[in-house]
């Protein structure tokens, strides 16, 4: 989402990640001290890189990053926002490609989540109606999923502006597909997010189960990825002006929650199992690592994040990537974040 001054499949992907690492030597050496650099006793930090930052590949400015994903080929596949998906190395992240993306009109996209399906095609949501379209990876169009109508902009539905589809995942297997509301509908209680998800059928996703979860106060959801067992690692991303970005990272577990695809208004008193989540880590708390911020904030490390993805696994820990969203917007960074985060079981 394009951050105004507010409040606010794994499967095939990480098999072909886990050769990726934080880069270099020093990531090496780090591999034996899981605990430097923490953020919490769960959440710690690499490095991070501006290496991209107010950059140009192939005359597109590469920022407006919105969501990450391991390609087949162990690459990286970072979406902007402004309808351009970029082909990244792993290693030292320089754009290597870039496709525009459009919809059946020719019209731009708010392109905010991806997953790269198992057969190397690209599912994509634009946040403006929302929609979810599936794209070969020259760009285009293969096909579109079905949306509830409740989850549609009002008045064809009740999301908000700008509140629709941040988050897309595939879980275990790669047969489910879940996407995450930013914000709440219209007619639902305050940080009730709903998570919606579809089942493949043949060569199609049809719509299933739909989830609730909470938000913390003023936070929204720019992103959500699946780890194998099932639950979920959830982004939480706020802004207030004149003070900087609240960014928390949580484990989330969907897999007791009530379906509620038939509940017209989440009230908090209408018997919903919430999806459960805890906290990870609240990124304000990681360590600077020298870090510059150019405008306001309460950690210089923090940025508008909103893109994640998970690249591997090692010495019990989740290597997972994290890039944020420059807006465009001088005072803003597009910076990788690289953490290495623990689950317990």
């Amino acid at each position: 989402m394009r951050m105004r001054t507010v409040l606010a499949t794994l499967t095939a992907g990480l098999a072909a990640a886990t050769c990726l690492s934080a880069a270099g030597p020093a990531a090496a050496r780090q591999d034996n001290a899981p605990y430097n650099n923490a953020c919490s006793p769960s959440v710690s930090i690499d490095r991070f890189s501006d290496a991209l930052d107010k950059t140009t590949y192939a005359g597109t400015f590469v920022g407006n990053l919105s969501a990450l994903a391991v390609d087949r080929d162990g690459s990286l596949a970072a979406l902007s926002d402004r309808s351009a998906l970029f082909g990244l190395d792993a290693k030292s992240l320089a754009p290597t490609s870039v496709v525009p993306l459009a919809d059946e009109s020719g019209a731009p996209l708010d392109s905010e989540g991806l997953v790269i399906d198992r057969d190397g095609s690209r599912l994509v949501t634009s946040e403006t109606e929302p929609s979810i379209r599936r794209y070969a990876r020259d760009g285009a169009i293969l096909g579109r999923l079905p949306v509830p109508d409740a989850l549609r902009v009002a008045p064809a539905g009740r999301a908000v502006s700008n509140g629709t589809f941040e988050g897309l995942t595939l879980l275990p297997g790669g047969h489910t597909l879940l996407a995450s509301m930013e914000y709440a509908l219209s007619g639902d209680t305050s940080g009730a997010v709903r998570f919606q998800t579809w089942q493949r059928h043949g060569k199609a996703f049809e719509l299933a189960r739909q989830y609730a979860y909470r938000a913390d106060t003023g936070l929204g959801v720019p992103e959500v990825q699946a780890l194998p067992d099932g639950r979920l690692l959830v982004l939480e991303r706020g802004f207030t002006s004149g003070v900087g970005n609240t960014v928390r990272l949580y484990l989330a577990d969907p897999r007791h929650a009530t379906d509620t695809g038939g509940v017209e208004n989440l009230t908090g008193q209408d018997g919903v199992r919430l999806v459960k989540k805890t906290l990870l880590a609240d990124l304000v708390n990681c360590p600077t690592l020298g870090a510059t911020a150019k405008q306001p904030q309460p950690n210089p490390l923090l940025d508008n994040i909103e893109g994640m993805t998970v690249t591997g696994r090692s010495k019990g820990a989740w290597r997972v990537l994290l890039v944020s969203d420059d807006n465009q917007n001088a005072v803003q960074t597009t910076r990788f974040y690289y953490l290495r985060v623990r689950t317990a079981s």
